[in-house]
């Protein structure tokens, strides 16, 4: 069964590989992903580009546990030497956009639910969700789904990571900042210069330290990147506007993180977004050992993904390497796949056939 679910894996890789599939134009291979499930007889959900289905002997007692990968990629770099969209396999490599990041962690996680799919007496139901606007953090993609998706226990997102397991990853605040002042005439020591207060409170944000450290980051990184003020040369400005861009770790919420910023500073604070939020699963997690116990390793990751969004246990895995993404003549070993889908399935078994 493993065989055919690899070989079925590899044809729907080539064919989603042909087919464009930018974020937010995901509806083409949304449509194959559907007809490739609805041909096994599965039952599926749609909402714009996301496609979704439950195992078969879904049971409302049980746990849920969350399959998840994205079919939307980055638009080609100008450094293609190959046609992005020919699916064409040279020296074990399947070359083509969207490969790497994600393809190969998608049909393999298409496969292992297929394996699980009609088995009886499971410990946990199991929701696949293929998932559109991953590249973009967009808003209709995952983060328009989950509520649909029922109450989830833990996650399994599909990003390259060799297989590896990233049992954290750091989440993300962009801050908008303002510092006011009062206009007046350089010359004469008229108005409040608002880009004096601005160095304050930009000192204040590259020395400050977190007090709880990551285990797994270190501590949390803060970085002001964009400034700007001022109109002419003898007019003392009475704006100051900066961005902050701040990793957060899994030793705080983004909440939290805000919280202490605003009551530090004396700019106006405003984020972007407080959806990207860090995500950690417990080392001790039966799915993290069975992991370990096949000799994959854990790790931080420094990359934001679909993870970012749920606020369950996730751990990010899959076939590919994250070095590889967004790369000219992006590319995955058809290996990959293949043991991909064979570690997938044997690092559940002793978790989902095991309750």
């Amino acid at each position: 069964m493993i065989e055919q679910l690899q070989k079925d894996s590899l044809e729907l890789l080539k064919q989603l590989i042909g087919i464009s599939s930018f974020s937010k134009e995901e509806d083409k291979t949304a449509d194959v992903i559907e007809q490739f499930l609805q041909q096994r007889d599965i039952k599926t959900q749609r909402k714009l580009n996301n496609i979704w289905a439950y195992n078969k002997y879904f049971d409302q007692k049980k746990p849920t546990l969350l399959l998840n990968s994205h079919h939307d990629t980055v638009r080609p770099n100008t450094g293609y030497t190959r046609d992005p969209y020919a699916a064409i396999v040279e020296d074990g490599k399947l070359y083509g956009l969207g490969s790497n990041d994600a393809g190969g962690c998608l049909v393999s996680l298409i496969a292992t639910f297929l394996y699980f799919y009609d088995q009886k007496d499971l410990g946990y139901n199991i929701c696949l969700a293929t998932t559109a606007e991953e590249e973009i953090s967009g808003n209709n993609g995952l983060e328009c789904v989950l509520p649909d998706l029922g109450e989830l226990e833990f996650a399994i997102v599909g990003e390259p990571t060799l297989m590896n397991l990233a049992i954290a990853e750091r989440g993300l605040l962009v801050l908008d900042c303002v510092s006011t002042g009062k206009a007046g005439h350089a010359a004469r020591e008229e108005g409040d210069n608002a880009i004096y207060k601005a160095l304050k409170d930009i000192e204040w944000f590259r020395n400050y330290r977190f007090s709880k450290v990551s285990e797994m980051f270190g501590p949390l990184k803060m970085s002001v990147t964009i400034i700007n003020a001022g109109s002419q040369h003898n007019v003392v400005p009475a704006t100051c506007t900066f961005t902050v861009d701040v990793r957060v770790t899994d030793a705080y919420s983004n909440e939290e993180v805000l919280k202490i910023i605003r009551t530090n500073v004396d700019c106006e604070v405003t984020p972007r977004s407080i959806r990207l939020k860090p995500s950690s699963i417990d080392k001790e997690h039966p799915f993290v050992q069975s992991g370990i116990a096949l000799g994959r390793t854990t790790y931080g990751s420094p990359t934001t993904s679909d993870q970012a969004l749920l606020s369950i246990p996730s751990v990010k895995i899959g076939p590919g390497d994250s070095a590889r993404s967004h790369m000219a003549d992006e590319y995955v070993f058809v290996n990959e796949i293949e043991e991909g889908i064979q570690l997938y399935i044997d690092m559940l078994k002793p978790v989902i056939k095991g309750k």
